[in-house]
């Protein structure tokens, strides 16, 4: 396996490139190291290497992180959050990605010492393997956030099958973005809903193309188990 500054060189290449095609400026790209799967000490490397925005989905493995990693991170919460750990973790990230049900916004308000900025996540697929609220109840839901101050709504999360159909996948990240622009288009104040956190390791040129300005990057740039004599 490539070491880590070969990585980041490929994947710097990659964004680029996405960006030039799409007529958009690196800097609108927040790019998440995704560190599930690896070490504290593998995610310090990652903020060494200016990589400071990293995603964990287990509470368990986000708070064991922060223990060892105490400062220079901004962390997202990338996985679905049962309402009962929602109390362990609301408070110890800065942004959470998966808000998908009217039960978890009202733990976050129960819990949160503060406003958190999150992303409604979207099943634009439709797959039922996935969670996420409907394309055509997300006006709705978003509406009934309002009576919510703890959860800010700042975008839409989605994740695109896994395929290797292209055409597919960039429908479903074009579909996020029109959702988007629809609730934009709305001005709530506490759902300005201008940012997209869409895109993997496998596909986060065609989601850049398509306007994410989050993509979720784990093995492609943070490198599989340190046993691979990954440095």
């Amino acid at each position: 396996m490539a070491n880590l500054q070969q990585r980041i060189q490929e994947i710097e290449q990659n964004i680029q490139a996405a960006c030039q095609q799409a007529g958009r400026d690196r800097s609108a790209i927040t790019v998440v190291a995704v560190t599930k799967e690896v070490s504290a000490a593998r995610a310090s490397e990652m903020i060494e290497a200016g990589f400071d925005q990293l995603g964990e989905n287990r509470p368990e493995v986000l708070l064991a992180k922060q223990q060892e990693i105490e400062t220079g991170a901004t962390w997202h919460f990338i996985g679905n959050v049962q309402s009962r750990k929602v109390k362990d973790v609301i408070n110890r990230v800065d942004y959470l990605h998966s808000v998908d049900r009217l039960s978890l916004v009202k733990e976050i308000q129960k819990r949160a010492s503060q406003p958190i900025d999150c992303f409604i996540q979207v099943n634009v697929s439709g797959e039922a393997t996935k969670s996420g609220v409907a394309p055509d109840e997300l006006q709705q839901f978003i509406e009934e956030v309002a009576n919510y101050d703890k959860v800010r709504v700042i975008g839409l999360m989605t994740m695109a099958p896994f395929t290797e159909d292209m055409a597919m996948i960039r429908t479903v990240f074009r579909s996020l973005r029109e959702l988007r622009d629809e609730i934009s288009a709305l001005q709530l104040q506490y759902a300005p809903c201008t940012q997209l956190s869409m895109g993997m390791s496998n596909d986060y040129s065609i989601a850049i193309e398509e306007g994410a300005t989050h993509v979720r990057i784990g093995t492609a740039l943070v490198g599989g188990a340190e046993s691979e004599g990954d440095a």
